[in-house]
């Protein structure tokens, strides 16, 4: 059998061709459990794994295998949304806006964070979370997990989680820009929280907040708050007045000595007991209003 020189041509082009694909086939990978050191063999693709010999349930980061764990909800839709009615009506917010403001949207998802335990120079232990996923309420930050409510999730938890976006050696460079060093961090894992997302009108503006499942804490960056110039108006009021009123045992002392320092005193305290009623209704009318 002979070959043509085109027919030589097209099979070294073939030859290479199926090298490169086998080259782009992706390789088993091997990994370790983080809680037994059991050999852990993923597939192509897979980020959630049960360990066959200690049942515990990893994370696959590109960098290591770390716990994964989820917190599960307490709270339906509708304890969601008294949760968030709460905080609307607090004294945050402004007036009424637990009446006025129109809830548009509502949706609920497993919100991933890492999980941080480092150790303090005072020898204390402390847990850090950071989230694990772009949102524009990075206030969920502030969260605290409720104590040994970590759970190991399930098929359909891992199924419902949204997927880490953040990788974790960019959260763990976010720690060392706190000063805390990798030697500190004792334990590391992702943690899915029970998240309801509220989208709410309110003059014409529209605003997020979040409300964590478990415990029912609210957290939002902007809100329709409180204005602050009554406040800071009324404080500074408040203490110019008795600023001044103080000024009647020294001018007393000066002009009278120890009678004048007494009837300075008597006029301050008196006074200020007069004045201190007012200036409480005109806080609290304030606070009313606003």
């Amino acid at each position: 059998m002979s070959i043509t020189l085109g027919e030589t041509i097209t099979l070294k082009s073939l030859s290479i061709c199926y090298n490169q694909r086998m080259e782009n086939l992706p390789t088993a990978t091997t990994v370790a459990c983080s809680q037994c050191g059991g050999e852990l063999h993923p597939e192509v693709g897979q980020v959630f794994l049960i360990c066959p010999y200690c049942s515990s349930t990893v994370y696959i980061d590109k960098s290591q295998v770390v716990f994964h764990w989820y917190v599960a909800p307490t709270l339906d839709e509708k304890q969601a949304r008294a949760a968030l009615a709460r905080w609307m009506a607090g004294n945050q917010t402004v007036k009424d806006l637990d009446r006025k403001a129109q809830i548009s949207e509502v949706s609920f998802a497993y919100f991933p964070m890492w999980l941080f335990k480092y150790r303090k120079p005072d020898e204390k232990d402390e847990l850090l979370l950071v989230p694990a996923a772009a949102t524009s309420v990075s206030e969920i930050k502030n969260l605290i997990l409720p104590p040994g409510d970590l759970r190991k999730p399930t098929a359909e938890i891992d199924h419902a989680a949204q997927a880490p976006t953040v990788p974790l050696e960019t959260a763990l460079a976010w720690l060392g820009q706190r000063q805390i060093t990798a030697e500190q961090i004792i334990e590391k894992a992702l943690v899915h929280v029970p998240v309801y997302t509220f989208k709410y009108f309110f003059n014409s503006r529209t605003y997020t907040a979040l409300v964590e499942g478990a415990s029912g804490g609210v957290f939002a960056n902007l809100f329709p708050a409180k204005a602050e110039a009554p406040f800071l108006l009324i404080g500074g009021a408040t203490a110019l007045i008795y600023l001044c009123l103080a000024t009647f045992p020294a001018m007393g002392a000066l002009q009278s000595g120890a009678s004048g320092l007494g009837i300075g005193l008597l006029i301050c305290s008196g006074a200020g007991l007069v004045i201190a009623p007012i200036l409480f209704v005109i806080a609290a009318w304030i606070a009313a209003k606003i």
